[in-house]
């Protein structure tokens, strides 16, 4: 019987933060022992404490520590999910850009979508980039995904859905941009290719600061995970990785002003939205 105390799940807890900016509440402890156990049977560890010196010093490529991140992390997503804030990056927001790009001269177009899960978020984003910008073959548009879950990437790089996924897609954008295979609903290649997958710790710092140039993030129900001081180091560093003009997107249940002020917030229509000025 593999011994579950919970001072050491505490302790476990205080690691995972450390190096994700996760911070995981006293009332998660028995959904983290259930999970964790499997873990230490698969490592031979007898207690907490032995797995946790297990990840301090002998998990040298950062391994098991992805397995058990994979494990409790939860991959709650589905394609359009929360409309209203999609509506108003589809309406609003993205014709404001083009036409500033127009004047510019340039024709890129770069999103980012960190915290991507299985990928139905970056799809839905290339789904309404092709049906909003009406000249898109002569724009270049590139979506970036990232996320801390290697085995949510690797589904998301699939891109086969179930019918759960799929529920909110309304049906002329299933006809043009799925097809149905094997008992999956499969995202056909012209929006697939609009994306690019990368794993992604938000507490890396290094990697952040390298992830610049884009005209909008979506960061979506993902830093409610995250403690005040690991909310706003990750926001400051979106606010680096946005150009001028650009926008962010939290969840419906997030604020971007309740983080930084650094992002102005504007009205359009029905919808308020931050954008770096």
């Amino acid at each position: 019987m593999i011994a579950v105390s919970t001072t050491e799940l505490k302790d476990l807890i205080n690691l995972i933060y450390k190096k994700t900016g996760i911070k995981f509440e006293e009332k998660k402890l028995y959904f983290i022992s259930k999970r964790l156990e499997k873990r230490m049977e698969a490592t031979g560890c007898e207690t907490v404490r032995e797995y946790i010196r297990y990840l301090k010093f002998r998990d040298k490529s950062g391994d098991e520590f992805q397995e058990l991140m994979n494990l409790l992390t939860i991959n709650e997503t589905y394609f359009f999910r929360e409309f209203p804030t999609l509506q108003a990056f589809a309406e609003h927001c993205l014709p404001r850009v083009i036409e500033n790009k127009k004047k510019t001269g340039s024709n890129k177009i770069r999103i980012w979508s960190a915290g991507c899960s299985t990928g139905e978020e970056p799809y839905t984003l290339a789904i309404i980039c092709k049906e909003m910008i009406d000249d898109f073959d002569e724009w270049d548009v590139n979506i970036l995904a990232t996320d801390i879950d290697r085995n949510a990437l690797a589904k998301a790089k699939l891109g086969r859905y179930s019918d759960r996924s799929v529920s909110k897609v309304p049906e002329e954008y299933y006809e043009k941009y799925f097809y149905y295979d094997n008992g999956s609903h499969c995202v056909v290649d012209e929006i697939k290719k609009l994306v690019t997958f990368e794993h992604l710790n938000l507490m890396d710092s290094v990697n952040l600061r390298k992830k610049k140039g884009f005209d909008f993030i979506f960061c979506r129900n993902v830093l409610i995970y995250f403690d005040d001081i690991s909310r706003r180091q990750v926001v400051n560093h979106f606010y680096m990785a946005l150009n001028k003009g650009g926008y962010i997107f939290l969840g419906h249940s997030e604020s971007v002003g309740r983080i930084t002020t650094a992002f102005k917030l504007k009205k359009y229509g029905e919808h308020l939205v931050y954008v770096k000025e």
